[in-house]
C-alpha cells in the first residue's frame, strides 16, 4: 500500500530531538531500556515513549539519566527546551493539518473523538493510559485537546462530520455523571451550522467501517484529501490513490449506513436522559 509520511518517523519537537539524544547515549554506554527504567524508576515501555518522543521527561529522568549515560550535561541541555504543549510529538504532524483543513471527517468506533469530548471526559479518558500519564501531562494533553475545538469557530469555518458508534456513547468513562456531561457537550456542537453528526445502528447487517477508525481532512481551498490512520502499533497518512478513494467511497457509503442527524440527535438525547 502507498502510505503517505508516519507522523512521527522524523523528528517533531524538542521531545523528539531529546529522545533520539538520549536513545544515543543510551547505546553508546550499551545499556538496556529496562536498565536505565531501573535507575531512574521508569518501566521499560516508558522509557521507549521517551525516545520515541511520545512522553517528554521529567526532571528526575534527566538528572539520573545524564549522569549514569555519562551525557556530560546534555541530556540535561536539551531538556530545557522542552514545554510541556499537552500534545504528544508524533500528534504535531496531524495537527498542523486539522488547523488549516475544509473540512474534517471522523469516524470513530471505540470511544468519543477529542473534538467532541468535554473536559471532564478528556481528564477520564487520559486517566485510562496505560502506561499512565503523570499530573502535569494529563492536565497539559486535556487542555489541549480541549482548545482544538476552536476549529469550529475559525474562519472560513470548516465542515465538521461524525460518524460514531453506538457502543462509546453508553460505555460510562469516569462514570455515568462524566459520560451525561459529554453527551450534553456533543449536542451543543451538533447544534452548530457547519457540524454534522451520525451515529451507526447497533442491528445494521453491513457496515463498510469495519477496518478501523480514521480522520479523512479536505486540505485547504478543498484542493485535495489526506486520511490519518491511529492505532496501537503505529500511526500514519494516507495520501496517494488507490487508497486515498478507497477511504473517500468508504466514508460515503458508511454515512448512507448511519443514521440520519436528526435520528442520530434524538439518539444521544436518549441515552442522556437515562444517565
Amino acid at each position: 500500500m502507498n502510505y503517505g509520511k508516519k507522523p512521527g518517523n522524523a523528528p517533531s519537537g524538542a521531545a523528539t530531538a531529546f529522545g533520539r539524544l538520549l536513545k544515543f547515549h543510551r547505546e553508546r554506554a550499551q545499556m538496556t531500556m529496562e536498565t536505565l527504567g531501573k535507575h531512574t524508576s521508569y518501566s521499560k515501555s516508558q522509557v521507549a515513549m521517551i525516545e520515541s518522543g511520545q512522553r517528554r521527561p521529567k526532571a528526575h529522568f534527566v538528572e539520573v539519566a545524564d549522569q549514569v549515560l555519562g551525557a556530560q550535561g546534555a541530556l540535561k541541555e536539551v531538556a530545557e527546551t522542552i514545554t510541556p504543549s499537552g500534545v504528544p510529538a508524533w500528534f504535531e504532524d496531524y495537527l498542523e493539518e486539522e488547523v488549516k483543513a475544509a473540512g474534517i471527517h471522523v469516524y470513530a468506533p471505540s470511544v468519543i473523538p477529542g473534538l467532541l469530548q468535554s473536559p471532564r471526559y478528556a481528564a477520564a479518558v487520559f486517566r485510562c493510559a496505560v502506561p499512565p500519564w503523570d499530573e502535569e501531562e494529563a492536565e497539559a494533553m486535556v487542555s489541549a485537546r480541549v482548545g482544538r475545538q476552536e476549529v469550529y469557530n475559525r474562519e472560513p469555518r470548516p465542515l465538521v462530520t461524525f460518524i460514531l458508534e453506538k457502543t462509546p456513547l453508553t460505555r460510562p468513562i469516569g462514570g455515568r455523571e462524566v459520560l451525561k456531561d459529554c453527551l450534553m457537550h456533543i449536542l451543543k456542537i451538533a447544534a452548530l451550522p457547519n457540524v454534522v453528526i451520525q451515529v451507526m445502528p447497533e442491528d445494521r447487517e453491513t457496515h463498510a467501517g469495519l477496518g478501523g477508525p480514521f480522520i479523512l481532512l479536505e486540505t485547504a481551498e478543498r484542493k485535495g484529501n489526506l486520511v490519518y490512520v491511529e492505532g496501537q502499533g503505529g500511526r500514519y497518512f494516507i495520501s496517494e490513490q488507490p487508497e486515498l478513494g478507497d477511504v473517500i467511497a468508504r466514508y460515503g457509503t458508511m454515512r448512507a449506513q448511519a443514521l440520519t442527524p436528526e435520528q442520530s440527535v434524538e439518539l444521544i438525547e436518549q441515552v442522556a436522559r437515562k444517565l
